[in-house]
């Protein structure tokens, strides 16, 4: 595994596989409530990112971005994980159609791809995973906490990925 830690909340990856590790190793961490909301422009990994914490979580079935669908609920799962994709909204008001304040924050793990352009309509408690491109396959993953609940998940996350940078040493 060539994913690194560069510092508390932020991570670089190498390559596709290296994002869905980082994913793999988010998983444990989610309880019911937990909301993630991914940032970063089109082919930064969110989706990649997503597949590793569905797999991490136990969920066998592929992961795809729910674009056209808006959302994908993957339940196969230590708890279920709700993918929404909210790139093709253009209003607030367009957010009571995706089923997202069903689950937001009460069932299961939210992740929100391009959920950042509805912030304030969504929810104060939540984790930022922002992915930036810096190369063809790199990537640097950073983390935003925002709100107690958010400041603890982060805290476990870089918990973890030491954990496993260490014993891959």
């Amino acid at each position: 595994m060539a994913l690194m830690r560069m510092g508390e909340g932020r991570y670089q990856s190498v390559s596709p596989e290296d994002t869905e590790r980082f994913g793999e190793l988010v998983a444990p961490c989610l309880e019911d409530g937990d909301v993630l909301v991914l940032t970063g422009g089109l082919g930064a990994g969110k989706t990649q990112f997503t597949k590793g914490v569905s797999r991490g979580l136990g969920d066998a079935h592929p992961v795809t971005s729910p674009t056209f669908a808006l959302m994908a609920v993957h339940d196969g799962g230590r708890l279920p994980l709700f993918h929404f994709d909210l790139y093709r909204l253009e209003h607030a008001y367009q957010l009571e159609d995706t089923g997202i304040f069903d689950v937001l924050g009460y069932e299961g793990a939210c992740l929100l791809e391009w959920g950042e352009q509805f912030q304030d309509e969504l929810t104060d408690e939540y984790l930022g995973v922002v992915l930036e491109k810096t190369g063809a396959s790199e990537r640097v993953i950073r983390l935003a906490p925002q709100g107690a609940r958010a400041l603890e998940l982060a805290a476990k996350i870089d918990a973890a990925v030491c954990e496993r940078v260490q014993s891959t040493r």
